[in-house]
């Protein structure tokens, strides 16, 4: 990427928190003031930052215009599609995307390669919230008045021995998945199968959604299954940073002076 256009990006980052000053500006970007100056004039005449009236910098018009054509050009499922595709093709098992959805998790997408398990979900379908992977991944990572909005529409029926049956049960199990950054399905609705789960980030680093990789506990077990996790992992991460999603622990490279 060059230089400049990786400066122009860091900018606007810095700037949509809150407008900064031009010395700010400059420090943040670790360059002298001229360059920061050169950069966000010519930002300025594009309209993709704005002086306000105390000679402070902030994301521009224009941006918010741009950011309304992509919204409208946009759908989660068409994005997602093709990175599940792949993984189901690398793992050869059945693959799941599923997004929170007012007090529901709903199934959006799905893919069934020949000889993988055939679920009994269906796309716009609710998942079975106390057993699925999916919603474990997307409940623990929720705010907690989402979640429980969500959690109220939970039954805690036994399915099979390896069901979870409380709510409090439940919200540990959360715990142990947010720390983990991944969740499990341990024949918890259907005794014959188990799953993988991990979630889908936003560009406010926000839950939009879970991954599972899913298999008949004879093909695989749940000790095999996870061997699979970096594939997963490595999805639901290009699919987040498509979304703008970045880690926190990333830091923008240090900039060189011109």
């Amino acid at each position: 990427m060059s230089q400049t256009v990786s400066r122009a990006i860091d900018i606007l980052e810095y700037c949509s928190e809150h407008p900064r000053e031009l010395r700010e500006i400059a420090a943040e970007l670790g360059v002298h003031r001229t360059t920061a100056l050169r950069i966000l004039q010519t930002m300025s005449a594009a309209g993709f930052v704005r002086k306000d009236d105390f000679g402070r910098y902030g994301v521009g018009f224009r941006l918010a215009g741009l950011a309304q054509s992509a919204i409208n050009q946009f759908d989660l499922r068409t994005v997602v599609h093709p990175y599940i595709v792949r993984l189901s093709e690398a793992t050869k098992h059945t693959i799941q995307f599923a997004v929170p959805q007012e007090g529901h998790i709903v199934y959006v997408d799905k893919i069934e390669p020949v000889q993988s398990i055939s679920l009994n979900t269906t796309i716009g379908g609710f998942v079975v919230l106390h057993t699925a992977g999916v919603s474990k991944a997307i409940l623990a990572n929720l705010d907690i008045p989402s979640r429980d909005r969500i959690l109220a529409n939970a039954t805690f029926t036994g399915y099979t021995p390896n069901t979870i049956t409380t709510k409090s049960e439940f919200l540990k199990r959360l715990d142990v998945v947010k720390e983990r950054g991944w969740a499990t399905d341990e024949g918890e609705f259907d005794i014959v199968s188990n799953c993988i789960a991990a979630p889908v980030w936003d560009h406010n680093e926000r839950v939009t959604g879970a991954i599972s990789i899913t298999s008949f506990r004879e093909k695989a077990d749940i000790d095999e299954l996870v061997k699979n996790i970096d594939d997963l992992l490595s999805t639901t991460t290009a699919i987040s940073r498509e979304l703008g999603w970045r880690p926190r622990e990333e830091e923008p490279s240090a900039a060189q002076e011109d």
